[in-house]
């Protein structure tokens, strides 16, 4: 289906004009689709979540082009969603455009910021996340290099790996670290045969453990790096279950929280920018049954005192997009 999976076509395009609550939230997913098992599905959490603690009903969109942006965020204001959430700083510029021309619906974007009075910004400090990734990864690798597979190379993939690069030489300060991005277009976010290869290429360069922020893409890295038998890293959703014992820990991302936020608001949602770190649960490692084997007791030790000292300013996380270099790497 080019535009929606669920609302804009077929029956469910005459919900947009009857029988529907004008004030439904919608939720437009990024390229790389709902079920990508990281970034978009984190959304999708969010959004069932709400569902299931309301009885509510929302309107969905999953992104099949980029020229599509702004006919479906167009739709979908005209149909009367409030608010409206989309995931992915790539509606940065459609928003701006568009937002103006609908003052009385609110968005959130997810990883962007852009002003304007019926507009929140929802960003996340994924390096201080990706820090305690790090510190995990330095401990656990035995080569002493570790790799890290970025989606499509942008600033705001580049604040996961210098905050990984920073954990990990906290741990292992004359340790190696590879780094490869798959792309410099957002099909980047959905190549899991070149996610593989990659991971391939990391491990004959002596990398056993990599951390993957890739989107899509980085279901090929858990899959070749459990293949190779070295441990992966994965991203935004909780990823441990999807190789048990292979997956040392996910670098967790609560856009779920967000989207869950946003809905709950709904066209009370508040404008401005909405900060989540990890103070605020926004960004955390995740330790289950998937992966608690690998986890020591000094592992989680190390974990809980470097959440403390980032917490309480002690330890100071280089953000790559406000300072465009990463002394770490």
């Amino acid at each position: 289906m080019s535009l929606m999976k669920s609302l804009l076509a077929g029956a469910a395009m005459t919900g947009l004009t009857a029988g529907v609550a004008l004030a439904d939230p919608a939720l437009i997913y990024d390229l790389g689709g709902k079920f990508d098992k990281s970034f978009n599905e984190a959304a999708f959490g969010g959004a069932q979540r709400w569902v299931e603690e309301t009885g509510g009903t929302y309107r969905e969109l999953e992104m099949q082009s980029e020229a599509q942006r702004e006919q479906a965020l167009r739709r979908l204001a005209e149909s009367g969603s409030n608010p409206i959430v989309m995931t992915g700083f790539a509606f940065g510029d459609v928003l701006t455009k568009v937002a103006g021309d609908y003052p009385d619906t609110k968005f959130a974007i997810i990883d962007m910021v852009v002003e304007a009075p019926n507009v929140q910004s929802v960003v996340f400090t994924e390096e201080q996340g990706s820090y305690l990734a790090g510190v995990m990864a330095g401990m656990a690798s035995e080569s002493g290099t570790v790799g890290f597979i970025g989606g499509m190379d942008i600033p705001l993939i580049r604040k996961f790996e210098c905050g990984f690069a920073q954990g990990f030489k906290s741990v292992q300060p004359e340790g190696s670290l590879v780094s490869n991005y798959t792309g410099t277009t957002p099909a980047a976010w959905n190549d899991p045969v070149k996610g593989g290869e990659l991971a391939r290429a990391q491990k004959s360069q002596g990398a056993d453990v990599i951390y993957a922020a890739a989107g899509g893409t980085g279901i090929g890295v858990l899959q070749a790096s459990a293949d190779e038998g070295i441990l992966a890293i994965g991203v935004d959703s909780n990823q441990n279950a999807l190789h048990p014992g292979q997956i040392l820990t996910s670098m967790v991302k609560r856009v779920d929280n967000a989207v869950f936020d946003a809905f709950t608001a709904g066209a009370d949602l508040e404008p401005g920018v909405k900060v989540m770190d990890l103070a605020a649960g926004g960004v955390d490692v995740a330790v289950d049954d998937s992966n608690a084997e690998l986890v020591t007791a000094e592992m989680q030790t190390a974990v809980d005192e470097a959440k403390a000292a980032i917490a309480s300013g002690e330890v100071a996380v280089h953000d790559f997009m406000t300072d465009n270099a990463c002394p770490a790497s």
